[in-house]
């Protein structure tokens, strides 16, 4: 059944990206659920459609499924990538999921899909272009760095846009790191290598703290 109900939180719903990814299906396959009324749904004013978790979870319940959310949330890094390119997408895409690394990326092509579902994604990273078609890079990081929810993700922005150039839209959040287009994959590697590293050592220093 579909409603015009918007949820009060965005917890309560999720872009048909992520929705695929939840239940390990296409989006395709999320769009025939919706219209046979097995997952409840509706379209915003921009024609953007969210989907129920309730009824997600209920999907999942009613067909045996593993939810993502009983996966160790320190077992790999949630990495959530940006990119309208579709090349570059899957390029960056394909790379993190086939490391050998613990991460676990999830792709959007649109600012405005990433909104949406990034409530529910909580990535540790976010990497997000620039210049991008409606909602881009620029309104993506003001629009998270009003939310405390996000004051500890670290952000990474591709751009083939010059420092100048960049500085003309606004500038960057503080503590973004920056790379620039085209993508040097052995410093890409080299990032995530110093993140994990940063990260084992984080987490084994608050391990000591609390058998102190």
């Amino acid at each position: 059944m579909q409603t015009n109900t918007t949820p009060d939180t965005p917890e309560d719903y999720c872009g048909t990206t992520y929705a695929a990814k939840l239940l390990g299906l296409s989006v395709g396959t999320i769009q025939t659920l919706v219209e046979k009324n097995e997952l409840q749904a509706w379209k915003t004013q921009g024609g953007h459609r969210r989907i129920s978790m309730p009824s997600i979870r209920e999907y999942q319940r009613k067909h045996n499924m593993l939810t993502t959310q009983s996966e160790p949330r320190d077992n790999r890094l949630r990495v959530l990538l940006v990119e309208d390119d579709a090349v570059t997408r899957e390029m960056l895409r394909g790379y993190c999921n086939r490391s050998s690394m613990p991460v676990d990326c999830m792709a959007m092509s649109s600012g405005l899909e990433a909104l949406i579902d990034i409530s529910s994604i909580k990535p540790d990273v976010l990497i997000t272009d620039l210049d991008m078609p409606g909602v881009d890079g620029f309104e993506l990081l003001r629009t998270l760095r009003q939310n405390s929810q996000f004051s500890r993700m670290t952000t990474l922005v591709l751009s083939a846009l010059t420092p100048k150039e960049i500085e003309a839209r606004g500038g960057l959040p503080e503590g973004t790191i920056f790379m620039a287009k085209p993508i040097n994959m052995d410093w890409f590697n080299g990032f995530f290598t110093a993140f994990l590293a940063g990260r084992y050592i984080e987490l084994h220093a608050q391990d000591g703290i609390t058998q102190t």
